[in-house]
């Protein structure tokens, strides 16, 4: 077959799906079974009791009379098993014998019912399921406080999620927002709810509740995509703390005017590695282990611990990278450091294990 497009007619299908996508909502749920499976077992049943009762009529067919020849075949057996379960009941196939009579009243009526219930059934379990969908959504929506934003579910995306989630964040507490269907179907299968939609609207951001976000992690593909998601999610939270992540370096210092937070620049950090890695290679090793999460070394912040207090950089047990004195990120070696005072919080690194659960606020702790 060949398909014809007409000039424009890309942009207008572009422009309708926005239309049906932009205010979709999906939550985690459980795998069940697929819709079309369900609704073919339910169509195959009711087959089988509309062959069982035309078998049962046809065993029968002298009990019955037909008003045009008098006889009732095969053929009239179906018809009658038809128009009897679908509650038609034209009269001109009845039952005339007791036997035929008694058997529909203890037979056919049962089956009946079955079939009704088989029938009505999938119209009413599909009202109870967008209600009760409804409903998770709006308990969902009410409960949502303080949780995390991801814009764009890609390579960054996913690695930002799990590194938030090895914290200790719950899944319940992450939202995923991306303008795939296939991509939201991927992420609700992971246990994060999914906004279907294109993040640089507003309406589509506060669909994901970002008003009332902590945290925005802004990983889309585009650079020009990122500072018009990152405008719009700082208009509409001026307190949550914006991530991004652009390619090009050149374009960081518009992702900060534009209200992020931090920027990472993807290209150039991978870049950086690849030299390293070429220099020294267990430079590059460290750096990537440095990188990865949940084995080997990882950077935590941590807040200051009494025992800690009056002490200096070198006298801790962790290995201290930076400390975070207000608003400030001084060097291990910044004189200005002199000796560590309770409202201090330090950036270590620390060796973690598959059994280490590393929560940003606290040292590793062993898991039973």
């Amino acid at each position: 077959m060949f398909h014809v497009k007409l000039p424009g007619q890309d942009a207008i299908a572009r422009h309708a799906d926005e239309r049906i996508v932009t205010r979709r909502v999906k939550l985690p749920r459980r795998r069940v079974e697929h819709p079309l499976r369900q609704v073919a077992k339910r169509v195959t049943i009711a087959l089988l009791v509309l062959v069982g009762t035309a078998l049962i009529v046809y065993a029968d067919h002298d009990g019955y009379n037909d008003n045009s020849d008098g006889s009732v075949d095969l053929l009239d057996a179906f018809y009658y098993a038809t128009v009897t379960l679908s509650t038609t009941g034209y009269g001109d196939i009845t039952p005339v014998s007791d036997a035929a009579r008694f058997t529909n009243i203890f037979v056919i009526t049962p089956l009946r019912v079955m079939f009704l219930i088989i029938l009505v059934g999938t119209t009413l379990e599909v009202l109870t399921e967008r209600t009760r969908e409804e409903w998770r959504l709006n308990r969902w929506r009410t409960a949502l406080r303080e949780h995390t934003v991801v814009i764009g579910f890609g390579t960054k995306g996913r690695s930002a999620i799990q590194t938030v989630c090895a914290t200790g964040l719950k899944k319940e507490q992450v939202v995923v927002v991306d303008p795939n269907f296939k991509v939201i179907d991927a992420a609700t299968a992971d246990g994060y709810a999914g906004v279907v939609g294109d993040a640089t609207r507003s309406d589509v951001l506060i669909r994901a509740e970002v008003q009332r976000a902590r945290q925005i992690i802004i990983a889309t593909q585009r650079d020009d995509t990122a500072v018009l998601v990152t405008l719009t999610a700082r208009q509409l939270n001026r307190g949550a703390k914006i991530v991004a992540a652009v390619r090009e370096e050149e374009n960081a210092p518009l992702l900060k005017q534009s209200g992020a937070d931090a920027v990472i620049t993807s290209a150039s950090a991978a870049g950086r590695l690849l030299g390293l890695s070429v220099l020294s290679p267990s430079a590059g090793m460290v750096m990537e282990d440095l990188i990865q999460q949940g084995s080997g070394l990882d950077i935590v912040e941590r807040p200051v611990i009494k025992a800690e207090v009056g002490k200096g950089v070198r006298e801790t047990e962790d290995l201290v990278v930076s400390v975070v004195r207000g608003h400030r990120v001084l060097g291990y070696d910044d004189p200005a450091i002199g000796k560590l005072q309770l409202t201090d919080r330090l950036i270590t690194i620390v060796r973690v294990t598959p059994h280490t659960q590393v929560a940003p606020d606290m040292r590793p702790l062993r898991q039973d």
